[in-house]
């Protein structure tokens, strides 16, 4: 047993380095994704069908790396990610996109 439980610690502990970004949900009704999430992983559960990224487009994330955020729709629906300048993007069932900022405008990397 304490073998077992050795091995699932070790497990455990692989299994959070294998994230390379820090994933988070919004808040139930919550249509918007906050400055703040800039260099997270933004996972939608049920998430609304229009989401709103930061007015004015940020330039750098906390860490003082270019801001970008990666979103991954789980479902039920598509979700469209609208910001500045018609920047527009629909996220199909089990797909993720690299939202990424230069301060002026919104872009997908590729």
């Amino acid at each position: 047993m304490k073998i077992f439980l050795i091995y699932l610690a070790f497990f455990a502990g692989q299994m959070n380095t294998l994230q390379d970004k820090p994933v988070v949900r919004l808040r139930p009704l919550q249509d918007n994704i906050p400055v703040e999430f800039g260099g997270d992983k933004v996972v939608l559960s049920n998430g609304p069908t229009v989401l709103h990224l930061p007015s004015a487009p940020p330039t750098l994330d906390a860490q003082r790396k270019p801001w970008a955020v990666d979103v991954k729709n789980l479902g039920p629906g598509t979700v469209t990610i609208v910001g500045k300048a018609q920047f527009s993007i629909q996220v199909k069932v089990d797909r993720t996109v690299h939202i990424l900022s230069n301060g002026v405008m919104y872009s997908i990397a590729k």
